[in-house]
């Protein structure tokens, strides 16, 4: 079902306040149950135009829902795309304050960046490669706007699937002779190990998740631009974090990237 521009942005702008102003509010299904894929994705590309009209740039994109059960348990057979500010970013070995937030988690991924620009409808993977001047570690600190950090598909997409923050390892690395597949991650908080993964986990390959957000943009009549950061979607399962936590990622040829939450 699609709604009113009007109830639209009143949709985007109510996410925005929350992540503003650190409050869970309840998903907007409960309020507009008939909202389907594409009205979500209308309300996500209308909080984007809200942050970018007070001065916001957009540095990249972001991929959900790119393991197999996940996708699974939540009904749907491709994954889902948020977008990324330049106000998520935080800087290897910087901190986050825990009082922005609502209720953190975080999750290892691998950031691509690309030096050319990608469209659909026929995005590969040996495209993406071609495209990507470097690849780097990266954490994504997702936290959802809504309450209990429970929500249907619909509304983790109008809620920019939980985007909240992301840093990105310091040394850029080139994607030639790196093997996607069989990367090994392992993620620590507090030095002890919680998830390790490889990037296998990503729809086989992290450059097929990169692709395929490229082939969804197309539908919208959008495209990825060159100098784009893309978070490919999480190798391991999201684990909570609280103030005092120190996280570190680990990912084979790629270095480490890390973060403490104050």
């Amino acid at each position: 079902m699609s709604l009113e521009p009007e109830v639209i942005e009143d949709c985007a702008r109510l996410l925005d306040e929350a992540q503003s102003n650190v409050y869970d509010v309840d998903k907007l299904t409960d309020t507009h149950p008939g909202i389907d894929v594409d009205t979500a994705y209308d309300i996500q590309d209308a909080l984007r135009a809200i942050k970018q009209g007070r001065g916001l740039r957009i540095t990249g994109m972001k991929m959900g829902l790119t393991s197999y059960p996940k996708m699974k348990q939540m009904g749907v057979d491709t994954p889902i795309y948020g977008f990324l500010s330049e106000d998520l970013a935080v800087n290897d070995g910087g901190l986050v304050e825990t009082a922005l937030l609502i209720h953190p988690k975080v999750e290892a991924e691998i950031a691509f960046v690309t030096s050319e620009s990608l469209s659909g409808p026929n995005c590969d993977e040996a495209a993406v490669m071609a495209a990507t001047a470097f690849l780097l570690p990266a954490i994504e600190l997702i936290d959802s706007r809504y309450r209990d950090f429970k929500f249907d598909l619909p509304s983790v997409i109008a809620d920019n699937t939980s985007a909240s923050r992301y840093v990105v390892g310091s040394r850029p690395v080139s994607p030639a002779g790196v093997d996607l597949e069989t990367l090994g991650v392992v993620l620590e908080k507090n030095g002890a190990v919680m998830e390790v993964g490889a990037g296998a986990a990503v729809l086989g390959n992290p450059a097929t998740a990169v692709a395929m957000l490229v082939n969804m943009l197309h539908v919208r009549g959008q495209s990825l631009p060159a100098g784009s950061l893309v978070l490919s979607g999480a190798i391991t399962a999201a684990i909570p974090v609280a103030a005092g936590d120190s996280i570190l990622l680990r990912a084979d040829g790629l270095g480490t990237a890390g973060f403490r939450l104050i």
